[in-house]
């Protein structure tokens, strides 16, 4: 039987292994950006706590969306288990620094998909891909900007609390 469905399947069982990293990648990334706004609510960073929930959202979203596409494509997702997924920081900089690291890694990860889409000329999948890697401009841009704020306001007195302030109007406007 799995035979006959993966002639059915538009995807390779590469392309959706893959995909399937990919699915509990954003899954990993949404239980760390939870863990992320409830250090910060924890230690009476309101906005960044809401913009870090907000981040939580839209990496579940990412996860929803490649998840049905392989189930489009007549492949077989698979729900992942979420482990291992640091609740603690040293300070409100380490927070928005492992942020920008784990956009950086989600993006490295969306390029080897494509990578291999490449190799196998599964075009669909590329243009499908496309999508992830202008969402990933901006979130790299918010997570770069958020940090920059710790350089340009600095944390010494009221800094870090300015700093809180700004992070949840950071936008990205394409050029």
């Amino acid at each position: 039987m799995k035979d006959i469905m993966r002639v059915k399947c538009l995807l390779s069982s590469d392309v959706e292994a893959l995909i399937n990293q990919q699915i509990k990648k954003e899954a990993h990334s949404a239980a760390i950006y939870l863990a992320m706004a409830s250090w910060c609510n924890t230690n009476g960073y309101d906005f960044s706590s809401d913009y870090f929930f907000d981040q939580a959202e839209e990496e579940r979203a990412h996860q929803l969306k490649f998840y049905k596409y392989v189930l489009d494509m007549g492949g077989n997702a698979i729900s992942p288990e979420t482990t291992n997924i640091k609740t603690d920081y040293n300070s409100f900089r380490e927070v928005f620094e492992d942020a920008l690291d784990q956009e950086i890694s989600v993006t490295q990860s969306i390029k080897n998909i494509a990578a291999r889409c490449y190799k196998e000329q599964d075009f669909v999948t590329l243009e499908f891909l496309n999508w992830f890697f202008k969402e990933q401009r901006e979130e790299e841009y918010k997570a770069r900007r958020a940090l920059e704020l710790f350089d340009v306001i600095g944390e010494e007195g009221t800094g870090r609390w300015e700093i809180d302030k700004h992070v949840r109007k950071i936008t990205y406007n394409e050029a």
